[in-house]
């Protein structure tokens, strides 16, 4: 078993961390800590815990500048876009704090003579965070502060490829003086995260990531009576209808399927467009795409970075290469984007069309600056397309007609469905995958349900 890692940056191939993974007799201490903290932790009142939980997420990310640039240099994200991060981090921090005096309410039951009666929602214990490279601030935040809010403390677990993120956040937490083991950062490998889910302390586990590691994670929970929140992977669709407002369309999907390098879990893979309006929306997409300037993330002017890692930039040049074996046609030629450097994972982005769902980039997750269109004869067809997925985390139509776009979203299996935009996230509303692309529910009031458990309380009043 390797002790060590090294998080390699797409940027340049520079280390920019390096250490031992933690050993078993730091899990244990942290573990200890943990429990111990628990017993403490869920008595604070909660307009106490969520001033602490609050201080702590305004720390988090004050230095936005070094946050950005860290950003960029772990995972390659164009430092114009890290600002975005660290206010999406804020965001949704303070809109689960917020939420919280409603959604840990108790729920009053009907007078009856004789009896108080009402429902409790207590905290389950110590939470097992683990996050994924591709949005990290974001994706841990999601769990980390309704768990920290509801009375829970967490162990947070980042990936390999962005540690300082979970640096930051432990410095964080400690500067905003969150009672000692109520949130402790772990660097683990996996055969140590499935030791830790094993662990009978461990409450609830809330990962984020690829669809092989969700059954990675089910598989260790799977012997323990607890839950795991599980968000997966994704091939999201978008329907462009026959009335859709062309431009603007274009500008919002090119956005949505390369923000990132595409690298986001609800950006837009495959594209359907209806027949009528097939050929002029392929003419303003291609015409916004060729907009973007591929290159050296730390610079201003640059809107699409490297993917991650060259293996992740080799997988997804596979998928291209053979949909165009398969008869597919690129409509972007590469040569045209300058700015990537040699041995790096530096991609240009590409749309491919006479694409079909016997072709791995219109069924298979690409992760990656790459999306499938086809033209489609009426609603009917986009919707057996769009559902013809084992993913449903979002998908979006495109159309100035409400009541059709809410129609059509009854009869698409997906999580979230979106009029007029994609690839975006509103911490109020639920946020949940459906099939492959996981379970659970983060975010919005219902977000900590899957944190807490109900307890009933029947209370028969003394006589006289």
């Amino acid at each position: 078993m390797a002790d060590d890692f090294r998080t390699i940056s797409p940027v340049d191939g520079s280390v920019v961390f390096e250490r031992v993974f933690d050993d078993a007799n730091t899990i244990e201490r942290t573990l200890a800590r943990a429990g111990e903290a628990f017993r403490s932790w869920q008595n604070v009142p909660l307009a106490d815990r969520s001033a602490l939980v609050r201080a702590f997420v305004e720390l988090a990310v004050k230095d936005t500048d070094a946050v950005s640039y860290e950003l960029t240099m772990q995972m390659g994200r164009p430092i114009r876009d890290g600002a975005g991060e660290a206010g999406g981090w804020l965001l949704r921090g303070r809109t689960m704090i917020d939420l919280a005096p409603e959604a840990l309410a108790d729920i009053e039951m009907e007078a009856r003579d004789g009896f108080t009666r009402f429902i409790r929602r207590e905290p389950l214990g110590v939470v097992f965070l683990v996050a994924p490279w591709n949005y990290p601030w974001l994706t841990a935040v999601n769990s980390l502060v309704p768990a920290l809010v509801a009375g829970n403390p967490v162990v947070l677990k980042h990936s390999e490829q962005t540690p300082l993120v979970a640096e930051r956040i432990g410095r964080a937490a400690a500067e905003a003086g969150l009672p000692n083991g109520v949130l402790q950062i772990l660097h683990l490998d996996h055969s140590r995260v499935a030791n830790v889910i094993r662990d009978p302390r461990i409450a609830f586990v809330a990962f984020t990531g690829s669809v092989e590691g969700g059954h990675a994670i089910q598989r260790a929970a799977s012997e323990r009576f607890i839950g795991a929140s599980l968000e997966l992977g994704g091939k999201d669709p978008a329907y462009v209808c026959r009335d859709a407002e062309l431009t603007r369309t274009a500008v919002n999907l090119v956005d949505g399927a390369y923000y990132n390098a595409g690298q986001s879990c609800c950006g837009i893979e495959r594209i359907y467009v209806h027949q009528d309006v097939y050929e002029s929306f392929l003419e303003a997409f291609v015409a916004e795409a060729k907009k973007l300037a591929l290159g050296d993330p730390r610079e201003p002017t640059t809107t699409l970075g490297p993917v991650v890692r060259l293996r992740n930039a080799n997988a997804i040049q596979e998928q291209i290469d053979a949909a165009i074996a398969a008869g597919a046609r690129p409509l972007l030629d590469p040569e045209q984007f300058e700015g990537g450097r040699r041995g790096l994972p530096y991609m240009a982005p590409q749309a491919l069309v006479e694409v079909d769902h016997s072709m791995q980039v219109m069924t298979e997750e690409t992760f990656g600056p790459v999306v499938g269109i086809m033209p489609v004869r009426d609603d009917d067809e986009a919707i057996a397309l769009m559902n013809d997925s084992r993913y449903g985390l979002t998908a979006s139509v495109w159309t100035q007609d409400l009541d059709r776009a809410a129609a059509i979203g009854m009869q698409v299996e997906t999580g979230t469905w979106f009029m007029n935009r994609c690839d975006y996230l509103d911490p109020e509303l639920a946020w949940v995958g459906v099939k492959d692309s996981g379970r659970g529910c983060s975010l919005s009031k219902l977000g900590y349900s899957q944190l807490t458990r109900p307890k009933s309380f029947h209370l028969r009043h003394a006589p006289g």
